[in-house]
């Protein structure tokens, strides 16, 4: 049990963490809920309007059920925004909506980060359920023993697909806010103070992948040094 002792702690730092930035999270785009738009547009049409400026016709915007559900889905072509920011006329929705057609603009343009996460979808919702047991069912047979080692290594192998999804999602998610914030100002679609709550709030999004990619990196490693602990 003390031998796990690190990976509870991992966890529960990982946990907190998690929760600060989600509570921020939701604090901040409470805040700018407030901030209505002058322009008087809802989240939908300032999506609209974004796919339109880059010439994109094929994809839909829709509402989806929830609270900061929004997102993009490449295989159906649409813009799946929570019903909040679909139909709210404030500097939160503005963001939300404008970074979803981000990832629109990514997809059209064949940015290359995108295409490597979309990659990594279907390997990771096979690995990700597998790669724990693997590595506690090959440290409970000894990876002194070759069997022990090699079941852990594989677990391993597989968990580390999950944090290279984690690590490519970051530049992702980056960009579609930069991408977003640049249409948003170039086209004087908000005030000075709106755009504020915008970068405000896609900032504060941005962390929480931030902390997830961390969080996975340091699980990684810990299993990592547990398997090569126990092999000496």
């Amino acid at each position: 049990m003390g031998g796990y002792l690190g990976y509870y702690i991992i966890i529960g730092l990982i946990a907190l963490v998690s929760w600060v930035v989600s509570n921020k999270l939701k604090s901040k785009f409470k805040h700018y809920s407030k901030v209505h738009l002058r322009n008087g547009m809802s989240g939908a049409e300032i999506a609209e309007k974004m796919l339109a400026d880059h010439g994109i016709y094929d994809v839909k915007v829709i509402s989806t059920p929830g609270m900061l559900t929004d997102h993009y889905n490449p295989a159906k072509k649409t813009v799946n925004l929570s019903e909040g920011v679909y139909s709210q006329r404030n500097a939160a929705a503005a963001a939300v909506a404008a970074h979803e057609c981000g990832h629109a603009v990514q997809h059209a343009q064949a940015y290359q980060w995108l295409q490597m996460r979309s990659k990594l979808v279907p390997i990771v919702n096979v690995s990700s359920g597998l790669s724990q047991w693997l590595i506690i069912g090959g440290l409970v047979l000894g990876v002194a023993s070759q069997f022990g080692f090699i079941v852990a290594v594989a677990g391993l192998v597989l968990m580390s697909f999950a944090t290279i999804f984690s690590l490519v999602t970051l530049p992702v998610e980056y960009d579609a806010s930069n991408r977003a914030l640049a249409w948003l100002k170039n086209k004087n679609m908000l005030s000075q103070q709106e755009y504020k709550g915008a970068e405000d709030s896609l900032k504060w999004a941005a962390r929480t992948y931030l902390v997830a990619a961390i969080g996975s990196l340091a699980m990684l490693l810990y299993w990592a040094l547990r398997i090569m602990g126990s092999r000496d």
